[in-house]
């Protein structure tokens, strides 16, 4: 199973989940496919993406996480010793997501959500340093993202298989070019050759 989890205020209609599954229809694997919208409160975020795993063995899973996603897949796969691709990751998201108590809108659809400081304590809840096992993550991380500085993101993941992207941007625009390397990474056994090329 690939688990894809979203960003704050994003959805499965998301650039990267939608070339992601684009990617998998056309290697006939979208049976592995689960992109869910997340609830606004990590704590129900996290039950979601553990009810959609229920009854498959923990090697089987690679959850890959973008932005706040990426804080949730580095809990999940320390928990249950899944797999992990890390989108340009939150790190610190209780400090980033302060500034955004009360109503936001959605980046897709319309609509909104209400972020409490109640998230923001169930946010706190999830932390996890250091990660205890790098071989099983993969990290991509942007020195031009405009949202989160990815050199916090090179300290929180020491020793983890790391594409860098010199520029580039929050949103990783040009995800295409790497979703055969993270597709290889969701394999159980990653291939000698995805380690070197994302060295």
């Amino acid at each position: 199973m690939i688990l894809y989890l979203h960003g704050f205020r994003s959805s499965p209609q998301s650039f990267k989940a939608r070339a992601m599954r684009a990617r998998l229809t056309e290697l006939g694997r979208l049976d592995e496919w689960q992109c869910p919208t997340l609830p606004v409160s990590p704590r129900e975020a996290i039950e979601l993406a553990e009810t959609l795993t229920q009854g498959v063995a923990a090697g089987d899973v690679t959850v890959i996480g973008s932005s706040l996603g990426g804080y949730y897949a580095t809990y999940l796969a320390e928990k249950h010793g899944w797999r992990a691709v890390l989108l340009n990751p939150a790190v610190v998201p209780q400090r980033d997501l302060s500034h955004y108590l009360g109503e936001q809108p959605l980046w897709h659809g319309g609509g909104s959500v209400v972020v409490t400081p109640r998230h923001l304590d169930e946010l706190r809840a999830l932390s996890v340093e250091p990660v205890t096992r790098p071989e099983r993550y993969y990290l991509i991380a942007a020195t031009g993202d405009e949202v989160l500085d990815y050199r916090t993101m090179l300290d929180h993941y020491p020793n983890v298989r790391t594409t860098l992207i010199q520029g580039g941007d929050h949103a990783i625009s040009d995800f295409p070019t790497y979703l055969d390397r993270v597709i290889a990474f969701c394999a159980p056994r990653p291939p000698a050759a995805v380690a070197s090329a994302a060295a």
